[in-house]
């Protein structure tokens, strides 16, 4: 037999937890958006503090940081959007062509294309079911949400960052006498760690667009701008990014020559790899510090929880979580936390001021 006995104290956390369980499965929605702003927020702090440093205001630091990224980002987009909208078109009209052409090129190289019939299931393709009809309004739903989830993320961050003195202050009111040091080191430790990803992130992801830039003007792809900026953007996915850094460029090559798409799909392969091995490791260096096998299992449960936002967040969120194991380890073992080895630097970062403790 087996016999439970409850307080009503305990009664009343049983219930505390249900209730706050059902609060995270009907909030989960806003978690993520206020997840995804500290993440941008720990990324972003540095420069609005060297900014404030140097005699800025506050408030007129942090607009500076934001309209200077939203220009950026508007900029690009504007430069992908039309670009990509025209080669759907090219590709549409031209895909039996280039069908046809694929098939001969197979051959060329002693590829029997006896059975693929390419040409004619280029020309089944129905593009008006594609796109439109409930399509349509499921992308438009889509995007219709994305863009009221970005201006409320940047609203986020805006108060975050203007309000981060006094959140610091805040917060280590809960903090017992004596332990503040030791909270000033986990809270460095997820800033740099946290926000080195990020700015890590826009190094690797400039690099893969200029070097895309270069490989379609060299190969002579039209919109070659606009590929290395849609480069730059799915370089920040996990895993499946340089897929889709390398076959738009390779397709619209291949609408020139077959030989142009391989020049290119040749040059970006080999770049996966230059970045893969040599250039990752020296912008992150110990920063991440995740086992590849840890990083498969997080962008996989990332996505399968959230779709692509669990992918994007998927590794800082590891990262973070990364932080908090080790502090939990060191206090089992009752070693002082000092950090993560290797976060010490933060990634292409400002110079970072004193940390006065206590949240002072």
């Amino acid at each position: 037999m087996l016999k439970l006995e409850l307080s009503y104290r305990g009664l009343l956390t049983l219930a505390f937890g249900f209730l706050a369980l059902w609060m995270l499965v009907q909030l989960w929605t806003v978690l993520l958006l206020i997840v995804v702003a500290l993440i941008f927020t720990a990324a972003l702090l540095p420069y609005v503090e060297w900014l404030v440093r140097h005699g800025s205001h506050r408030i007129s630091a942090v607009l500076l940081v934001l309209v200077a990224i939203i220009g950026v980002l508007g900029g690009l987009a504007a430069l992908v959007v039309p670009a990509m909208i025209n080669e759907f078109r090219d590709l549409r009209d031209n895909l039996p062509e280039d069908a046809r052409q694929f098939e001969e090129f197979a051959e060329d190289l002693g590829i029997n294309t006896a059975s693929w019939d390419l040409p004619e299931r280029a020309e089944e393709i129905e593009w008006g079911k594609l796109i439109s009809g409930d399509v349509a309004v499921d992308y438009g739903q889509r995007v219709v949400f994305g863009l009221v989830s970005s201006v409320t993320v940047i609203v986020l961050v805006a108060y975050l960052l203007i309000d981060a003195p006094k959140i610091s202050g805040y917060m280590y009111r809960f903090v017992p006498p004596g332990r503040e040091p030791e909270v000033d080191t986990i809270l460095a430790a997820l800033g740099r760690v946290v926000g080195g990803y990020i700015r890590g992130q826009l190094i690797t992801s400039t690099v893969i667009g200029v070097f895309t830039l270069v490989v379609c003007l060299l190969a002579g792809v039209d919109n070659a701008i606009a590929f290395g900026v849609l480069a730059a953007f799915a370089d920040i996915i996990p895993l499946i990014g340089a897929f889709i850094a390398i076959i738009p460029p390779v397709v619209a090559a291949f609408q020139e020559s077959p030989q142009q798409a391989l020049i290119v799909l040749g040059a970006l392969l080999v770049y996966q790899q230059f970045e893969d091995r040599f250039l990752v490791p020296r912008v992150y260096g110990q920063t991440l510090n995740l086992p590849p096998l840890i990083v498969l299992i997080a962008v996989l449960a990332g996505g399968e929880l959230l779709g692509i936002p669990g992918i994007l967040l998927a590794l800082p969120a590891t990262a973070a979580g990364r932080v908090l194991l080790e502090y939990w380890l060191d206090r089992r073992q009752g070693i002082p936390f000092k950090g993560i080895a290797g976060s010490e630097t933060e990634v292409a970062a400002p110079d970072p001021a004193p940390q006065p403790s206590g949240g002072e």
